[in-house]
């Protein structure tokens, strides 16, 4: 029995099969990729997390990927108000994308427990290896991997800066976020540096903006006291506060970032946040790319800055020294 097929048919359907693998290659190509994003070292009111976000869109955008385009870039501020992050975390993971980005400890801690298969990149965590996020910095062998905070003996430095623009200090305040347990590195730093200096530290533990000003009145009543704030949620979101504080109770202070004395604190040493938000987004962008976070090595910062407010130490009767002053990278006057 003869088959009679018509060579149109035949045209047609050959090339449809043809054309499918080219269709389907272009529809993978332009195929909209999700990204979750957790903003938890900021809320969404703070200036300079709308920078550190900026950075990190622009950054994204500089490397192929656009919103409305070919990304939809899902945004929760989660700031340090765990129970949002909770939700916030919650909803991102459900929405299954194809990476999720978070900044801070409490974000990067809330969405690992959700997830063990969407890739995950981190940034202003501290000590990822300690909190199990990743098995070590050079090979992280698992769904996370990202840019973590300072190694701890920076914790050393910013005493040792105390003392050396306020040599009568002889007590150390720590401003710290008393619901994260990962400032033992911190502590290590700022110990074997207190020992050498001779100087007694103590922790002022805050869990919200509310206690803040408790913590700083009790320790500015104390007679030759100074003051370090350690990086978190809380603290940078109140980092006026905090500077003010200072400034009322005459406490010399050192903090972990710039803002802090623009916003009137006497010395910062540490890096600039928002490179961190660039490099995350080149971390993005790779794994979108198809490599994987067990492959992407976690970084620590190489660059610092030294910012120091001359009109803050004039204010608190302070002579900046010059061996401080030559090594500063930006001085406000």
């Amino acid at each position: 029995m003869a088959i009679h097929i018509r060579r149109r048919e035949f045209i047609v359907t050959f090339g449809g099969v043809a054309a499918w693998p080219l269709a389907a290659r272009a529809q993978q190509r332009e195929r909209i990729r999700r990204i979750g994003v957790l903003m938890g070292a900021f809320v969404s009111t703070n200036p300079e997390g709308q920078i550190a976000l900026a950075a990190f869109l622009n950054t994204l955008q500089g490397l192929g990927w656009t919103t409305g385009g070919n990304a939809q870039i899902e945004v929760r501020w989660m700031g340090d108000d765990l129970e949002h992050g909770k939700t916030y975390a919650a909803e991102l993971v459900a929405l299954e994308p194809d990476v999720i980005f978070v900044s801070s400890s409490a974000a990067t801690d809330l969405v690992s427990h959700l997830t063990g298969t969407i890739p995950i990149v981190f940034a202003q965590v501290i000590d990822p290896v300690g909190n199990g996020w990743v098995k070590s910095l050079a090979r992280p062998e698992g769904n996370i991997t990202g840019f973590a905070l300072f190694e701890p003996e920076i914790a050393g430095k910013w005493l040792e800066m105390i003392k050396e623009i306020a040599p009568h200090v002889s007590q150390v305040a720590v401003l710290q976020y008393s619901k994260n347990a990962a400032y033992a590195g911190y502590w290590r730093g700022i110990e074997a540096a207190a020992r050498s200096l001779a100087v007694k530290v103590r922790a002022a533990g805050v869990g919200h903006a509310s206690e803040i000003e408790n913590a700083i009145a009790v320790f500015g009543r104390q007679m030759d006291g100074g003051l370090i704030v350690l990086p978190s949620p809380v603290t940078n979101s109140n980092h006026g506060l905090i500077a003010e504080l200072a400034a009322r109770h005459r406490l010399p202070a050192v903090y972990p970032y710039r803002l802090y004395v623009i916003s009137g604190g006497l010395i910062a040493y540490g890096p600039d946040p928002t490179n961190w938000y660039r490099q995350a987004a080149s971390y993005v962008d790779r794994i979108l790319r198809g490599e994987k976070p067990a492959d992407l090595p976690v970084q620590q910062p190489t660059k610092f800055e030294l910012i120091i407010n001359l009109q803050t130490a004039k204010a608190l009767g302070l002579t900046v020294p010059p061996s401080l002053l030559v090594r500063a990278d930006e001085v406000i006057e």
